[in-house]
């Protein structure tokens, strides 16, 4: 996930670069941004294992669990909270200003931090469907990959992540009786590559 999500730091990091202009600060920025990530990852291999379980043991409850997915991201990627976190992401300038009160030896640790959590506060249900799609499905992960890198940065990024959630919202209700959008919940032969 850590790596999925560096392309959309870029603009900050790039911007952070230029301002205090020292490598060991600038690696302070992304170890805080990269460890809110693989804290993120922990719980992210609990559901992925929880998933592989209920495919192999539990078919319904997978099938019910893809809906799921598909439903609480559609319904995230519509919500106010999801709008707060992405306008923090998508104003770099606005956040360096911000930072720029930060102080003491672990302060751009602390940036990373932030603005990695403000990362995770956009994208975590995006991340989710990766459950859903199977984690190791790699034309699902470019595609969330550039529609997170769409969202932070392109001028139509707001409305881009908004026709994401009604299509996860429609794909929750689609996939009650066709399963195939959702192959890492039913064992179909995409998961078992």
């Amino acid at each position: 996930m850590a790596a999925m999500m560096l392309p959309s730091v870029t603009p900050l990091a790039t911007l952070y670069a230029r301002t205090v202009q020292r490598p060991a600060r600038i690696a302070g920025l992304v170890v805080g941004y990269l460890a809110v990530w693989a804290a993120a990852g922990l719980p992210a291999y609990g559901l992925a294992w929880i998933a592989g379980w209920l495919t192999g043991s539990r078919p319904s409850g997978a099938h019910a669990a893809a809906i799921a997915v598909f439903a609480v991201a559609g319904v995230y990627q519509l919500s106010p909270l999801k709008d707060r976190c992405l306008a923090r992401c998508r104003s770099p300038f606005a956040q360096l200003l911000h930072y720029g009160s930060y102080r003491g030896k672990a302060r751009d640790l602390r940036v990373g931090v932030h603005h990695g959590g403000y990362c995770l506060g956009c994208c975590w249900a995006l991340m989710l469907v990766l459950i859903a799609v199977g984690v190791m499905n790699v034309a699902a992960m470019a595609g969330l990959v550039a529609l997170v890198l769409a969202e932070k940065t392109w001028s139509r990024g707001v409305a881009a992540g908004r026709l994401a959630g009604v299509v996860a919202l429609a794909l929750a209700v689609a996939i009650i009786w066709f399963p195939w959008p959702a192959p890492g919940l039913h064992g179909t032969p995409m998961m078992m590559r």
